[in-house]
């Protein structure tokens, strides 16, 4: 039989060089920073002392951290692809260092007089792609024409590739940050860039019926892959999906950050991370079978790698019929745009969203409402909470990891948006430190005192219940935790009961007992009708 069905378990990595794509992988500036700070960094590291990085990966304290996953062998194939890196991302490597030069310059040089003579100074691969300016404390600085680097030879497609593989089990994935995806008796590497429509058509089937034959020729799947391949396929139909019609509303948790809400009239998805089906699992969870099949609006609130999962997201581009971004800081390195990012990977009708701009619908308006905290006191705008308002009558605030560090400020929104009936705020306090995330595009590295301060952390229990008093809401859901075994590898996020963020959410789930809120942190999945 021709027609069958992509398995509900086939996953997709978006990889660029063999690394996990996130969004500061893919767009250019940022990407040239990660491959010498990070990749090239762990690969050294790994050739020179694999023993090192087998043993760290098995000591639970060490999750996350800078340790390839790969028991202390694959040394000669992680040495090839730190000898293919230096090769082939040669122009990235000259680009991380034109960055650098730049930096040394502005701090030599700019002393609060005219900037224009220092543009001859400026290297010579980024003459044209920066602008040099002060800030209001007469602090040089500059910024990137992102939309040009985009379109310059530093965002090379040829970088990017997908793998298709079978999951098994929640937890068979290694640390995606620090593990690079060599081949695999068990994978599939199509060298596919990732705007490229036959990942609509091969994703598609996990709901509609599809030419194998076709489908197999378009990925240009080859003779030695052909008989994994057609273990991602099945004759088996998947669950139907079953739209909400009632008059009220659907509010359904997905893990994470993930919440869909619907109407009979409409659907917004925030934060898209989905979990795979076909595989045993203690945890009960939706997946894409109780999705959609258009999604109206997918919400971003803000672009870390867990927020903005390109895995989730281009499995269902084909879905998603409107995506809405937080605007960017125009330039800045720390602060690359969703927007381009998202328009170079093939999504259409994306929409950049400011604080306390709407997007007024016939039933339904959407607020993006200033986010504060969860980025290490950097300059970094393209964050946005957001409140949605349907019938005018039922009305949500998805917080994600704003850290309410200034209750001023929403003592003030409140006093726009009103009340609210639901409370989403992501409660992980500890977070990492700036380094973390974003050390690769420090300039020099900060103090250990400075950078452990500065941290990647939501809110705690004075900051959640301040909110509850703000803005009075009769349900509170504690989420965005990544406590849900699926998310592990993006994560690296194991609790205790001994956890901060266990004792702190705990704490607001009693105030909200005690206050007669309904409240609870969401574990794996949660439908709530109003």
């Amino acid at each position: 039989m021709d027609k069958m069905y992509l398995k509900l378990n086939v996953a997709l990595e978006a990889l660029a060089d063999r690394w996990y794509a996130w969004s500061h992988i893919v767009s250019p500036a940022t990407s040239a920073m990660n491959i010498k700070e990070r990749h090239l960094k762990i690969m050294e590291s790994y050739i020179k002392n694999p023993k090192i990085h087998a043993a760290a990966v098995k000591n639970p304290k060490m999750l996350g951290g800078p340790f390839i996953d790969y028991a202390g062998g694959r040394v000669e194939e992680i040495k090839e692809l730190y000898d293919n890196t230096l090769s082939k991302r040669a122009n990235m490597l000259a680009l991380y260092d034109a960055i650098s030069d730049l930096n040394t310059l502005l701090k030599k040089e700019a002393k609060g007089f005219s900037l224009d003579s220092l543009y001859q100074k400026v290297p010579n691969i980024l003459k044209g792609l920066v602008e040099l300016y002060y800030d209001l404390n007469n602090q040089p600085n500059y910024r990137f024409f992102e939309s040009l680097l985009f379109r310059s030879e530093f965002y090379d497609e040829t970088a990017q590739s997908i793998s298709l593989q079978l999951v098994e089990s929640d937890t068979s994935r290694s640390f995606c940050l620090s593990t690079p995806r060599l081949d695999d008796d068990n994978l599939i590497h199509l060298d596919i860039p990732f705007r490229k429509s036959v990942i609509d058509d091969l994703f598609k089937m996990k709901r509609q019926a599809g030419d194998y034959k076709e489908i197999k020729k378009i990925l240009d799947i080859k003779p030695h892959q052909e008989e994994l391949f057609s273990t991602f396929f099945t004759e088996e139909p998947p669950k139907k999906y079953q739209p909400y019609l009632g008059d009220g509303i659907r509010t359904r948790y997905f893990g994470h950050a993930c919440v869909l809400v619907e109407t009979k009239e409409i659907s917004i998805l925030v934060d898209p991370v989905i979990s795979y089906d076909g595989y045993d699992s203690d945890v009960n969870r939706y997946t894409i079978s109780d999705l959609p099949e258009e999604i109206d609006y997918v919400l971003i609130t803000h672009n870390h790698q867990d927020h903005v999962l390109l895995e989730t997201l281009l499995q269902l581009r084909h879905s998603i019929k409107t995506i809405v971004v937080p605007s960017s800081g125009k330039g800045n390195l720390q602060d690359p745009s969703l927007r381009l990012l998202f328009e170079n990977i093939g999504f259409n009708n994306i929409i950049e969203l400011d604080d306390m701009q709407t997007i007024n619908l016939e039933k339904c308006v959407i607020t993006g409402l200033p986010f504060l905290g969860e980025h290490s006191d950097l300059d970094v705008r393209s964050k946005l909470c957001f409140h949605v308002s349907l019938h005018n009558k039922f009305r949500v605030i998805f917080v994600a990891d704003s850290r309410n560090i200034e209750p001023k400020l929403y003592e003030r929104i409140q006093r726009i948006v009103g009340d609210i009936d639901v409370l989403f705020l992501g409660m992980e306090c500890d977070g990492a430190p700036l380094s973390w995330l974003y050390g690769p595009l420090l300039s020099e590295p900060l103090p250990r005192e400075q950078d452990q301060s500065r941290r990647l952390a939501g809110s705690d229990f004075n900051q959640g219940n301040s909110l509850i008093e703000i803005f009075k809401p009769k349900n509170v859901f504690v989420y965005a935790m990544g406590l849900e075994p699926w998310l592990e590898f993006i994560s690296s996020i194991k609790y205790t009961d001994e956890s901060k963020p266990i004792i702190e959410s705990n704490k607001l789930i009693d105030k909200c007992k005690e206050l007669g809120i309904v409240g609870e942190r969401l574990f794996g999945e949660k439908t709530i009708e109003y």
